[in-house]
Protein backbone atom coordinates (compact mmCIF):
# COMPACT_ATOMS: atom_id res chain seq x y z
CA UNK A 1 0.00 0.00 0.00
CA UNK A 2 1.36 3.42 -0.97
CA UNK A 3 2.01 6.05 1.66
CA UNK A 4 -0.66 8.80 1.62
CA UNK A 5 0.36 12.26 0.37
CA UNK A 6 0.98 14.95 2.98
CA UNK A 7 -1.24 18.00 2.49
CA UNK A 8 0.34 20.63 0.23
CA UNK A 9 -0.09 24.37 0.70
CA UNK A 10 -1.65 25.99 -2.33
CA UNK A 11 -1.79 29.75 -2.84
CA UNK A 12 -4.38 29.83 -5.61
CA UNK A 13 -6.76 27.57 -7.44
CA UNK A 14 -6.93 27.53 -11.23
CA UNK A 15 -9.05 30.11 -13.10
CA UNK A 16 -10.29 27.25 -15.31
CA UNK A 17 -10.10 23.51 -14.75
CA UNK A 18 -10.27 22.31 -18.34
CA UNK A 19 -8.34 23.14 -21.51
CA UNK A 20 -8.75 21.53 -24.91
CA UNK A 21 -7.63 22.10 -28.48
CA UNK A 22 -9.97 24.39 -30.41
CA UNK A 23 -12.24 22.88 -33.01
CA UNK A 24 -11.98 19.27 -31.86
CA UNK A 25 -15.03 17.74 -30.13
CA UNK A 26 -14.44 16.38 -26.63
CA UNK A 27 -15.58 12.92 -27.70
CA UNK A 28 -12.59 12.75 -30.08
CA UNK A 29 -9.97 13.82 -27.51
CA UNK A 30 -7.81 11.90 -25.09
CA UNK A 31 -7.49 13.52 -21.69
CA UNK A 32 -4.52 14.24 -19.41
CA UNK A 33 -5.21 14.84 -15.68
CA UNK A 34 -3.04 17.40 -13.90
CA UNK A 35 -3.24 17.26 -10.09
CA UNK A 36 -3.68 20.49 -8.18
CA UNK A 37 -0.23 20.15 -6.58
CA UNK A 38 1.35 19.81 -10.05
CA UNK A 39 -0.57 22.92 -11.15
CA UNK A 40 0.73 24.83 -8.11
CA UNK A 41 4.33 23.67 -8.71
CA UNK A 42 4.19 24.87 -12.32
CA UNK A 43 2.68 28.18 -11.19
CA UNK A 44 5.38 28.79 -8.58
CA UNK A 45 8.38 27.73 -10.69
CA UNK A 46 7.40 28.79 -14.20
CA UNK A 47 5.01 31.71 -13.70
CA UNK A 48 6.36 33.20 -10.45
CA UNK A 49 9.99 32.31 -11.30
CA UNK A 50 10.78 30.81 -7.89
CA UNK A 51 13.75 28.53 -7.38
CA UNK A 52 12.86 24.96 -6.41
CA UNK A 53 13.87 25.45 -2.76
CA UNK A 54 11.69 28.56 -2.39
CA UNK A 55 8.74 26.91 -4.13
CA UNK A 56 9.10 23.76 -2.03
CA UNK A 57 8.96 25.85 1.15
CA UNK A 58 5.89 27.68 -0.15
CA UNK A 59 4.14 24.34 -0.77
CA UNK A 60 5.32 22.80 2.51
CA UNK A 61 7.24 19.92 0.90
CA UNK A 62 10.89 18.95 0.54
CA UNK A 63 12.89 20.16 -2.45
CA UNK A 64 13.14 16.58 -3.73
CA UNK A 65 9.37 16.14 -3.54
CA UNK A 66 8.88 19.46 -5.32
CA UNK A 67 11.25 18.32 -8.09
CA UNK A 68 9.22 15.12 -8.60
CA UNK A 69 5.91 17.01 -8.59
CA UNK A 70 7.03 19.64 -11.09
CA UNK A 71 8.64 17.06 -13.40
CA UNK A 72 5.40 15.10 -13.47
CA UNK A 73 3.32 18.24 -14.07
CA UNK A 74 5.53 19.53 -16.87
CA UNK A 75 5.49 16.12 -18.57
CA UNK A 76 1.68 16.06 -18.49
CA UNK A 77 1.35 19.61 -19.87
CA UNK A 78 3.86 18.82 -22.62
CA UNK A 79 1.97 15.61 -23.49
CA UNK A 80 -1.29 17.57 -23.81
CA UNK A 81 0.27 20.31 -25.96
CA UNK A 82 2.36 18.11 -28.23
CA UNK A 83 -0.25 15.39 -28.79
CA UNK A 84 -3.33 17.64 -28.87
CA UNK A 85 -4.98 16.19 -25.76
CA UNK A 86 -7.41 17.85 -23.36
CA UNK A 87 -5.91 18.93 -20.02
CA UNK A 88 -8.05 18.59 -16.89
CA UNK A 89 -6.91 20.10 -13.58
CA UNK A 90 -8.33 18.09 -10.72
CA UNK A 91 -8.14 18.54 -6.98
CA UNK A 92 -6.22 16.60 -4.42
CA UNK A 93 -7.63 15.65 -1.09
CA UNK A 94 -6.45 18.56 0.98
CA UNK A 95 -6.08 18.83 4.72
CA UNK A 96 -9.16 19.23 6.90
CA UNK A 97 -10.08 22.88 7.27
CA UNK A 98 -8.87 23.84 3.80
CA UNK A 99 -10.83 26.78 2.42
CA UNK A 100 -11.12 28.17 -1.09
CA UNK A 101 -12.15 31.68 -2.09
CA UNK A 102 -14.03 31.62 -5.40
CA UNK A 103 -13.54 35.38 -5.80
CA UNK A 104 -9.71 35.54 -5.74
CA UNK A 105 -8.99 31.76 -5.91
CA UNK A 106 -6.84 31.82 -2.73
CA UNK A 107 -6.51 28.46 -0.90
CA UNK A 108 -5.58 28.21 2.78
CA UNK A 109 -6.00 26.18 5.97
CA UNK A 110 -8.60 27.60 8.36
CA UNK A 111 -8.74 26.37 11.95
CA UNK A 112 -12.14 26.09 13.60
CA UNK A 113 -10.99 28.25 16.52
CA UNK A 114 -10.62 31.29 14.25
CA UNK A 115 -14.40 31.81 13.93
CA UNK A 116 -16.15 32.56 10.64
CA UNK A 117 -13.71 32.02 7.78
CA UNK A 118 -12.92 35.02 5.61
CA UNK A 119 -10.36 35.10 2.84
CA UNK A 120 -7.03 36.46 4.10
CA UNK A 121 -6.38 38.00 0.66
CA UNK A 122 -9.64 39.73 -0.31
CA UNK A 123 -11.82 39.46 2.85
CA UNK A 124 -14.67 37.74 1.01
CA UNK A 125 -16.84 35.54 3.25
CA UNK A 126 -18.33 33.40 0.46
CA UNK A 127 -16.12 30.34 0.86
CA UNK A 128 -16.20 26.72 -0.15
CA UNK A 129 -14.38 23.80 1.52
CA UNK A 130 -11.37 23.02 -0.66
CA UNK A 131 -10.87 23.85 -4.34
CA UNK A 132 -13.80 22.91 -6.55
CA UNK A 133 -13.05 21.16 -9.81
Amino acid sequence: MARPKNPRRLAAGPAATYFKPRGIPMSALEEVSLDLDEFEAIRLADLEGMYQQQAAEAMGVSRQTFARVIESGRRKVADALVHGKALRIEGLELAAGTRYCPRCRHVWIHSRQEGTPTCPDCGDAALEPGPQT
